[in-house]
């Protein structure tokens, strides 16, 4: 057996879904005649969304809180939507922590959270939905997961945690390919590369629109970075990155990606 097509999907499950990135790959789907799901910490927003863009519905799901909660909502989604063929791990946060710095202190609580939304969720949900259903489907699954430009190379020093975090899903992502190439599978898995792209990801610095094209001219506008998404999954690529991204990770190909594809053999 090989993998699937990118696009192959019929049912996706995106979590983060109710603005931004998530928001953007959702409404992208749907015009491709995929259904969707949203999964998200706010109701309110996660209603507001599915109703505006056409979604099947959405589910409240903290990818921060514990291993049983999310446990118990991913076999609710099963349960609910046996179909569903394809999971975008998108939620994630991203705090400016410093050691020093008076203005952002390294606080712990906020870090933890971090970790917990940026790792843990990604992790249980890759693992819950390849175990507990795509491995049982007869043509397999696609699962996404979204890391970061700043998980390659931590240009952004003011996020130490996020950097770790990022650089963990493009480790984890890359693993998980390799163990089910190993096992002849037909999941897919994904890697989604953004840079730094317009939205609310900011929202905890000073200056919450530093990464607005007024304030930093190399960010991508949400449609921009889409329009790249878009040439990665059409192109059945394992890593779609965008922007500056695409330099970033074909860099880190040609240093180690012969090496990771005999591994995976």
């Amino acid at each position: 057996m090989s993998p699937v097509d990118s696009l192959s999907f019929k049912f996706a499950l995106i979590t983060g879904g109710g603005g931004g990135l998530g928001k953007a790959m959702a409404m992208e789907l749907l015009k491709r005649g995929k259904k969707v799901l949203l999964a998200g910490r706010t109701e309110s927003t996660l209603k507001s969304t599915a109703s505006e863009i056409g979604a099947t519905g959405y589910y409240v799901l903290d990818t921060g809180s514990s291993l049983d909660e999310i446990s118990h909502t991913v076999q609710q989604i099963i349960k609910d939507h046996p179909d569903v063929d394809c999971l975008i791990n998108n939620a994630g946060v991203q705090r400016p922590l410093h050691v020093l710095s008076k203005d952002y202190k390294f606080d712990f609580a906020s870090a933890d959270q971090e970790i917990n939304i940026n790792i843990r969720g990604p992790m249980y949900l890759t693992v819950m939905f390849i175990q507990d259903h795509f491995n049982k489907l007869e043509n397999g699954g696609v699962v996404m997961n979204v890391s970061s430009v700043l998980g390659f190379i931590p240009f952004s020093t003011i996020n130490p945690v996020y950097n770790g975090t990022k650089a963990w899903v493009h480790m984890f992502t890359t693993n998980v390919r390799q163990q089910l190439a190993a096992e002849n599978s037909k999941i897919k898995v994904i890697e989604i590369v953004p840079p730094q792209v317009e939205s609310d990801l900011h929202r905890d610095r000073l200056n919450p629109d530093d990464n607005k094209k007024e304030n930093s001219p190399t960010a991508l506008s949400v449609d921009e970075f889409m329009q790249d998404v878009i040439k990665g999954w059409e192109g059945n690529l394992d890593t779609v990155a965008a922007g500056p991204g695409i330099q970033v990770t074909k860099q880190w190909d040609e240093v180690f990606g012969e090496k990771l594809q005999k591994m995976a053999k």
